[in-house]
């Protein structure tokens, strides 16, 4: 008798340590990478966006949930005006909410950390969403454009305007003046990688020269904050340009790298109030280079309707345009995914985080310029992918330069 109670009892021991397990198995699951099993249709997917201010995030916003209810999920939508305690905030909401999988577009993508954390935790997939969130574990995917090629394609519009492959600028050096994005954007040092790697070898050749001293041809990837726009805000653009057009002097200026339509908008009122001899209807011509009345190549990013604007009346001269629907395309996708019990692939490398290889998707990005050659695009192809409406680019077109 007592040798069966010991079998017994031995026996509810091992079935409560297998029950136990099950449980911690089951917690540990809900918040790692076996998220997959907890996503069903009809679910609640919170999705966090940086700012209203701005015309792509409001298309962003729409397009996410446009397409996540098309494919059968709630959403709740949540826009942080571009304060990371407000993100922190929404991101605790939408979970609070019942968010079963959270789509973050950083305001700042360290900040973001321990709420997108805390949401692991318990039990959300976590997507980041055109900015890579940074220094933690909690990341599942990672849905963004091709960073680098953004640069790559506002180098190279410089690159040719200025006829550099040719010689341009070696006679006479060209002056150029360069801004990098906001110092807490995660995307930013790659748009700058991106376009460096293409102009430093003109900086060491001699044929590119920054008046401003702060680009030089020592500068490296690593010293892009020291041209950074906080916030990637037009007013710091433009008192950064001011301080830029005072080393100028009445030199002229063959060009300007800018990686985003706001920081050119910035760009172009300095320049109209430094230099009022600089005019657009005579565009920099690497033919007469020392013509200082020429105004420079301006390039930019986003697809704006300022853009748009500035690049018909000839103020701009490109825009690298990023067609945010086949982002939310592809978290659609995913989130889709994931509801069958598949494990979403994508071609392209991980990225690293500080924390763990988040998988990531890049999507391809298109230079709008005027006059377009190879896969380029005139600006008319944005409203035909319903970035904006056709009324809308009517005005555009029709609107007051550098407005």
């Amino acid at each position: 008798m007592k040798k069966i109670t010991k079998v017994a009892l031995a026996t509810t021991t091992f079935l409560a340590l297998a029950s136990l397990a099950a449980c911690s198995s089951s917690s540990t699951n809900r918040g790692g990478s076996t998220d997959s099993t907890t996503l069903k249709k009809g679910d609640l997917i919170g999705v966090s966006m940086p700012t209203k201010a701005d015309q792509r995030w409001n298309v962003d916003g729409a397009n996410l949930v446009k397409d996540l209810k098309a494919a059968g999920f709630k959403t709740k939508l949540a826009y942080a005006n571009n304060s990371t305690s407000q993100q922190s905030t929404d991101i605790n909401n939408l979970v609070s909410a019942g968010a079963k999988a959270i789509v973050v577009a950083s305001v700042d993508g360290t900040a973001v950390g321990p709420a997108v954390k805390q949401a692991e935790s318990g039990g959300s997939t976590v997507i980041a969403y055109d900015r890579l969130i940074m220094n933690t574990d909690a990341v599942n995917y990672y849905v963004t454009f091709d960073l680098e090629r953004t640069g790559i394609l506002e180098a190279t519009d410089i690159i040719n305007k200025l006829d550099l492959k040719n010689g341009g600028g070696k006679a006479v050096p060209y002056n150029i003046a360069l801004f990098a994005g906001s110092d807490d954007d995660n995307n930013a040092p790659y748009f700058f990688k991106g376009a460096w790697d293409l102009l430093k070898p003109y900086f060491e050749s001699g044929q590119l020269v920054d008046p401003s001293g702060l680009v030089t041809k020592d500068t490296t990837d690593a010293d892009w904050k020291k041209i950074s726009v906080h916030a990637w805000d037009q007013s710091q653009a433009q008192k950064q340009m001011d301080a830029f057009m005072t080393k100028l002097g009445d030199k002229p200026l063959a060009a300007v790298l800018s990686p985003y339509d706001a920081i050119s908008l910035g760009v172009m009122k300095s320049i109209q109030n430094a230099r009022p001899d600089m005019t657009t209807a005579t565009p920099f011509d690497s033919k007469n280079p020392q013509n200082k009345s020429a105004w420079p190549i301006i390039t930019g990013q986003d697809g704006m309707d300022i853009a748009i604007t500035n690049i018909h009346f000839g103020a701009q001269d490109e825009t690298v345009f990023k067609d945010v629907s086949l982002l939310a395309k592809q978290t659609t996708s995913i989130l889709t995914d994931l509801t069958k019990g598949d494990k979403p692939k994508s071609v392209d490398a991980p990225m690293n985080n500080g924390k763990k290889q988040v998988p990531t998707w890049l999507l391809k990005s298109t230079d709008i310029v005027l006059k377009p050659t190879g896969d380029q695009q005139d600006p008319s192809y944005i409203p035909k992918t319903g970035f904006i409406t056709d009324a809308q680019y009517q005005k555009d077109i029709a609107a007051p330069i550098i407005k």
